[in-house]
């Protein structure tokens, strides 16, 4: 079914469209990309619909709007416009340019997953390295082992956003506003692994207890972790705020 069949022209609805014209315009195009969404990935939509696009009111449009909404979760009808821009316009494209950020992303796995061998086989990078952390450790041999921690939280946290978009695209929930967000989750997934691997590892009993597994997988778990990680010190932030100030008497 053609999308422009389902309903056809937009000139029958009610005066009222001449007050909200770019409202009305965009309700029927939101709701001919929900249904050709769900007929074409066989989703069950309701049959009162029918009527309500058919209707010249406003108030029809946007109930047979919210309905859709609801058949179609969790995409949403920004996400299958964008989904469908990104379609018409990679036809004749290959598969990387067609999603940047899926192209990005497997270029910054790799990036990270060079640096990780290439600092895993320096003879500086090692146990007892580790083991001295940032308080006692200096110069190149510290600079390894940072990039060493920050190329495992990086490959961690790009693991975590590549499962990400594949569900996305899966769902048809992508976004535009994603491939920016994805770009501070990069940053923020390597600050909370060397957060995890360096500072909350000097609270272990004895120095023992940290070697090159321990610390590793600390920061793997804060890169792929990261926006869990964020909650915890906010959370902490929070309750330590709650401390010393005092809340205001309601009059």
């Amino acid at each position: 079914m053609e999308t422009s069949t389902l309903i056809k022209d937009t000139k029958i609805v009610a005066d009222t469209a001449d007050v909200y014209p770019k409202v009305f315009k965009e309700l029927i195009t939101e709701i001919n990309n929900m249904l050709s969404y769900a007929i074409y990935n066989g989703i069950t939509i309701n049959t009162e619909v029918n009527s309500l696009i058919e209707s010249k009111d406003l108030n029809d449009l946007i109930n047979a709007h919210n309905i859709l909404v609801k058949n179609i979760t969790p995409a949403t009808p920004k996400s299958i416009e964008y989904t469908k821009t990104l379609r018409n316009e990679g036809q004749n494209k290959s598969i990387f340019s067609k999603l940047p950020i899926v192209r990005n992303l497997i270029l910054l796995a790799l990036f990270f997953l060079i640096l990780f061998i290439i600092t895993a086989l320096s003879p500086n990078v090692n146990n007892s390295s580790l083991d001295k952390g940032l308080m006692n450790n200096s110069g190149v041999p510290l600079l390894l082992n940072l990039s060493y921690l920050a190329s495992v939280a990086g490959l961690g946290v790009v693991f975590y956003l590549l499962k990400k978009v594949s569900n996305s695209i899966k769902n048809s929930t992508m976004v535009s506003e994603e491939s920016i967000s994805y770009l501070a989750q990069i940053v923020l997934g390597i600050i909370a692994g060397l957060i995890m691997s360096e500072i909350i590892s000097f609270y272990t009993k004895t120095p023992e207890d940290i070697d090159l597994f321990n610390k590793g997988v600390l920061a793997l778990i804060g890169g792929f972790s990261s926006e869990a990680i964020f909650s915890i010190l906010q959370g902490i932030i929070d309750r330590v705020k709650s401390i010393f100030i005092v809340p205001k008497p309601n009059k």
